[in-house]
């Protein structure tokens, strides 16, 4: 199998190339650091998905950001900033949504594949009852949207692909050191290893929905 990891640097994307690697997969990973990619850069993102040759059968977006700068996430309305929102959404919504715009054609139409983008459950509206974190939680609920449309248009061209949003779980990297408190929270090895049980199991009949780290569906 053929997977290509976006956002590869980054301590779950690592962990799930790692794991791929070992079950015997030829993995590709694209990142910011080793590889110039921008995920909020249309020409960016052309320039480094275009360069790639031949399809794959798994594409998992891993980028994102909880804190941006110097902005974390929000406890009142009056912290809300324009330009930490407008990041966000750039970040965690577009970036991803660029990556599934050039993505698709690296996609087979002929067999089962899928196309994942690590998304929150703190992006469900469903599951809101803690409130705060408004940029966050508004740019994953719009990335789910994204997901959830773009499985529609690509299940006319792509019939066995699952489009799929996941939610890992509160994985132990440095997106969330500052932010654990009590919640209990993984090593990112288990968390991919999770993650990567729940992908080996997607069906054409999964795209367009939206799962945790073991395999149960979130509310939108």
């Amino acid at each position: 199998m053929r997977v290509l990891v976006i956002g590869s640097s980054g301590g779950l994307g690592a962990a799930l190339m790692r794991a791929a690697r070992l079950r015997g997969d030829t993995v590709v990973g694209l990142s910011r650091s080793a590889d110039g990619l921008d995920v909020a850069d249309e020409a960016s993102v052309a320039t480094c998905l275009s360069a790639l040759d031949g399809e794959f059968d798994v594409v998992i977006t891993a980028t994102g950001g909880l804190e941006i700068g110097a902005h974390g996430p929000e406890k009142s309305l009056r912290a809300l900033d324009p330009a930490a929102m407008a990041a966000q959404f750039a970040l965690n919504a577009i970036g991803p949504a660029l990556v599934l715009k050039h993505a698709a054609s690296l996609l087979p139409r002929d067999r089962r594949a899928a196309f994942v983008a690590l998304s929150a459950r703190v992006g469900s509206i469903g599951d809101n009852r803690a409130g705060g974190w408004y940029s966050y939680r508004a740019a994953k609920a719009a990335l789910n949207q994204i997901i959830r449309t773009g499985a529609i248009e690509l299940a006319r061209s792509h019939r066995e692909l699952a489009c799929v949003a996941l939610h890992p779980g509160t994985v132990e990297t440095p997106l969330t050191a500052k932010y654990l408190g009590r919640h209990p929270a993984v090593p990112p090895d288990e968390a991919a290893a999770n993650l990567w049980s729940v992908i080996n199991r997607l069906t054409p009949q999964d795209t367009g929905q939206f799962f945790d780290w073991a395999g149960k569906s979130v509310d939108w």
